[in-house]
């Protein structure tokens, strides 16, 4: 079978992907890569979901890549927006280029002996099997699963005479103008939902088993739109980004630290955008803490104005069955509904789902514990790209790529060939990779590496922490060790021309 080789080798084509693409470019110019797409298109989860109202649920001068000014007026920007912004960075870079669509990677093996990973890629669009090799792997698939999101089983479905779908799948031919609609859910795509879909249908009803935290933003920040009227396009964005990464922090940071305040101020924010003697506390007065979930963000109030318009509305209850017309509650009240749409959250899948072997020895993930929430021990030359849970992805993921090049030159100069991270001492304590309490990572994350209990194995989720760490710190630490390696590297069969 015939072999291509890159120095290093990306997996996905989405906003991680591209921005690894860029930076390997501008800081690591001799190395050759390559990007493998499962999909046939650039954009990743931006391609992907195409339900109403699409957008992101963080503002875009800390969402877009700091090599890369986000210059539109809006801050919270819409799906289609964001794609753009992703495949004409694609493009300027010249990334496109180095992508093979419809490859997906099954399963990689590294064998120290060549110190050289050996890749499985299934073409999508035929069903054969092509292999590729590398020296370093960059996993840049985000977290959950493409090919499916999570339903829960609902008694009855098979009764209802309207249509159900998930938001994860939306048909392009759904008309719902004019049609009652209910949203299951109350997490960021829920709140998304209700209020472009209400300004077609007759009626959407949210219903909800429990409330989420929720904070209005405005849609356009006009800080950054009066500093880029002042100041040259890179400094203005420099600048709101910072001063949007200073924002999150602090929010965060109280939130931890006092929050009742929080509750408090979010209780208040809230009661004032709905109609007077909205039953806010039922509706939106969560049972966790703030950040113990992400909190939902909503630009301009839209959910609010939809609810005091009278197009949408609340209903805090859980199901009992699907019914002909609807849904009957636990409570005994009906919902009549046309269209239904489980917005019930996502399935989580670790790095892809490519399954991982090292030098014959299948790597089980949730016995790896995470270095610097960026590489798994025992798992040499590999990276993968994951975003903060409390504030931009990219922020995070801009930092991993920069680090990875800066690892990749201290290699270069010290004749390294293997970067081996190690797991702490078996005595210290394992926790969750993912803090937070969300159903769909309680769900699986016991399927995912676990982390220490400081660093370089602890993930802070601490941008201002992580650039001293990750931008200025050691390369050796007690947490990983570099070495020359075996024999040597097999020269490929093939070598890659692109």
């Amino acid at each position: 079978m015939a072999t291509d080789h890159v120095d290093v080798l990306i997996v996905g084509a989405g906003l991680s992907g591209v921005g690894a693409a860029h930076h390997l470019k501008e800081r690591c110019p001799g190395k050759s890569f390559a990007l493998l797409e499962a999909r046939d298109a650039i954009g990743g989860t931006w391609d992907l979901f195409r339900y109403p109202g699409i957008r992101s649920d963080s503002d875009m001068y800390t969402l877009g890549y700091s090599f890369r000014p986000w210059k539109s007026a809006k801050s919270i920007a819409d799906g289609p927006s964001i794609l753009e912004y992703v495949r004409d960075t694609a493009r300027r870079d010249g990334t496109v280029e180095k992508i093979r669509f419809n490859h997906r990677a099954t399963a990689a093996r590294w064998s120290s002996a060549d110190a050289l990973w050996t890749l499985d890629v299934e073409r999508t669009d035929t069903g054969e099997t092509v292999q590729m090799t590398a020296g370093m792997v960059f996993m840049c698939t985000g977290y959950y699963r493409y090919d499916e999101g999570y339903t829960p089983e609902f008694p009855g479905t098979e009764r209802f005479a309207g249509t159900i779908i998930h938001p994860q799948h939306w048909p392009e031919d759904l008309d719902y103008a004019g049609r009652r609609v209910v949203v299951i859910g109350s997490g960021a795509t829920a709140v998304t939902l209700v209020p472009a879909m209400a300004e077609q249908a007759a009626h959407v009803t949210m219903l909800q088993r429990s409330p989420t935290y929720i904070v209005t933003l405005p849609g356009e920040d006009p800080v950054a739109n009066g500093l880029r009227r002042a100041l040259p396009s890179k400094l203005a964005y420099a600048v709101t980004r910072w001063k949007n990464v200073t924002v999150q922090a602090a929010f965060y940071q109280l939130s931890r630290r006092a929050p009742k305040v929080v509750r408090r101020a979010l209780r208040r924010g809230v009661e004032r955008q709905l109609p007077e003697g909205f039953d806010v506390d039922t509706h939106f007065s969560p049972r966790y803490d703030p950040w113990d979930q992400r909190v939902c963000l909503v630009p301009d109030g839209d959910l609010f104005r939809a609810i005091r318009r009278g197009k949408a509305s609340i209903v805090t209850d859980t199901i009992e069955t699907f019914t002909e017309r609807g849904l009957r509650l636990t409570s005994g009240a009906e919902l009549e509904a046309d269209v239904v749409v489980t917005a019930t959250g996502l399935n989580l899948l670790a790095l892809g789902g490519v399954e991982l072997e090292v030098d014959g020895r299948e790597v089980e993930l949730s016995e790896t514990v995470g270095y610097k929430g960026m590489m798994l021990s025992g798992v040499p030359n590999m990276v993968m790209a994951l975003g903060y849970t409390n504030a931009s992805w990219t922020l995070k993921c801009d930092l991993t790529c920069e680090y990875l090049c800066r690892m990749l030159r201290h290699m270069d100069e010290h004749g390294y060939r293997i970067a081996m991270p190690k797991a702490p001492d078996p005595s210290e304590p394992r926790l969750p990779f993912i803090d937070l309490q969300s159903g769909y990572v309680m769900r699986s994350i016991d399927r995912f590496p676990r982390q220490g209990s400081r660093a370089p194995w602890r993930l802070y989720q601490n941008y201002l922490r992580d650039i001293a760490l990750l931008k200025f710190g050691s390369l050796e630490d007690e947490g990983i060790e570099f070495s020359r390696g075996g024999v040597g590297v097999a020269a490929p069969a093939e070598p890659l021309a692109a």
